[in-house]
């Protein structure tokens, strides 16, 4: 059988022995509810829960579960000649939704950020037979086994032609953004680079709920990847949290302060 953890929406099989603790939000990037670890199914999930869809640019789709689930990010489908790439993933992965992915061409690769995103990746994965890209060095926190997932290691890897994920660190050892070429640069940035509220600037943590900063080396070495890359556009984990023009030298100037906030506290 396979439950759900209701806070952060990581997936769990327990035909092996009983789940009762959620390692996932037992590590300070994430959090316990004061109410305690509950469970759902993915039955009991999608009777209640539906998927809204969003097109951003004609090759771009975001999905997000409704009403809110655990931590409530958004996932994306990217439309490219090689192939749709999701990015992120959610865990309602309902009979509509499927019959939409299909419509638009099915998924080719899929590549998540960090492990608080990979929620249901087995089973979008083998209902389209994808590759699920994740960073090496996150593999102790995926919660149930799968042949379509494959390790990937280093800081890039290309997964289909102007697509490549890049790994930043930070909040996760193995965080990642996707970094695609097409229409000026696009970058999909999870919460590896957070948009603020405003829309106008950016942040990172080492554990957003918990409110614990990374530190100013950590944050120069993001910085200085991510000015190798060119992006005039950046979504992140979400709903209405993008940036959609001049998004590079916002996230460098948001780095640049975040910078001088540590070090002026440091003084």
């Amino acid at each position: 059988m396979i439950k759900v953890c209701t806070a952060c929406g990581t997936s769990y099989d327990e035909q092996q022995s009983q789940i009762e603790h959620c390692k996932i939000c037992e590590d300070e990037r994430q959090f316990v509810p004061a109410s305690g670890q509950k469970w759902t199914s993915l039955p009991s999930l999608q009777a209640t829960h539906c998927n809204k869809w969003q097109q951003h640019a004609a090759n771009l789709f975001s999905l997000q579960t409704v009403p809110s689930f655990a931590i409530n990010q958004r996932a994306f489908l990217l439309q490219t000649p090689h192939g749709n790439v999701l990015w992120d993933c959610i865990a309602n992965f309902d009979d509509a939704t499927k019959a939409i992915v299909t419509a638009l061409g099915g998924i080719h690769a899929i590549a998540i950020s960090h492990p608080h995103y990979y929620s249901t990746m087995q089973d979008w994965a083998a209902a389209f037979d994808a590759p699920i890209y994740l960073h090496a060095n996150d593999s102790e926190w995926i919660m149930r086994d799968s042949p379509h997932i494959h390790l990937w290691h280093n800081d890039e890897l290309e997964i289909v032609p102007e697509v490549k994920l890049v790994r930043l660190g930070g909040h996760f050892a193995g965080g990642c953004v996707l970094h695609w070429t097409h229409d000026d640069g696009v970058l999909l940035s999870g919460d590896i680079v957070q948009v603020t509220p405003g829309a106008d600037a950016v942040s990172f943590m080492w554990s957003y709920p918990n409110m614990l900063p990374l530190p100013a080396a950590t944050v120069s070495d993001i910085m200085r990847r991510l000015a190798a890359l060119e992006f005039s556009r950046l979504y992140g984990a979400f709903e209405h949290r993008q940036i959609l023009t001049d998004a590079q030298r916002i996230v460098m100037q948001s780095g640049e302060k975040y910078i001088a906030c540590l070090q002026k506290s440091l003084s």
